[in-house]
């Protein structure tokens, strides 16, 4: 069974915003990293996370994450979460990914 996920994003300029949903996750988040590699190959500048609807993310999700992260910094992109629950901006604190990112 091929599951696929859409993951909704847009841009604007030089800004690239794509949306986690509601639960970061393997399957989900490797559809996010595909998306916003896309976007950075595209030239993208400023990679926007929206995290609004995602209520939890997984040390998968995490682990993924840290990867777009790093695929902004090779491509000399600014990565922003933005709309991030309280409890996972603790997780994000606690794990050091607030070190890498801007959140907003």
């Amino acid at each position: 069974m091929n599951t696929t996920i859409t993951i909704p994003a847009q841009t604007a300029g030089e800004t690239a915003t794509v949306f986690a949903g509601d639960y970061l996750n393997k399957l989900s988040g490797e559809t996010i990293e595909r998306e916003c590699k896309r976007k950075l190959e595209a030239g993208a500048k400023r990679l926007i996370v929206n995290f609004s609807e995602t209520e939890i993310v997984n040390s998968i999700g995490v682990s993924i994450l840290l990867g777009v992260i790093d695929a902004a910094n090779n491509a000399g992109a600014e990565v922003i979460f933005s709309d991030v629950k309280e409890e996972t901006v603790e997780l994000f604190e606690m794990l050091g990914l607030t070190n890498h990112v801007t959140l907003n």
